[in-house]
């Protein structure tokens, strides 16, 4: 299967900032700091999983 890296970060990225904003939910407010954290963490996770090479397929051998 062959996924773009485009399309892993974005859903790293979601991910990362539905898992913040989760967790900053649990009180019912969000503060201004947790909403710069579930950004940052956005950010950051679309970046580092961009970055990253997806793993190549194995070559068949015969």
């Amino acid at each position: 299967m062959k996924v773009s890296h485009y399309a892993k970060a974005v859903v790293a990225a979601i991910m990362a900032g539905a898992g913040s904003l989760g967790t900053a939910m649990q009180d019912g407010v969000v503060t201004q700091g947790e909403g710069v954290t579930a950004v940052l963490l956005t950010l950051g996770a679309l970046g580092v999983v961009w970055k990253v090479p997806n793993r190549q397929e194995p070559k068949d051998q015969a």
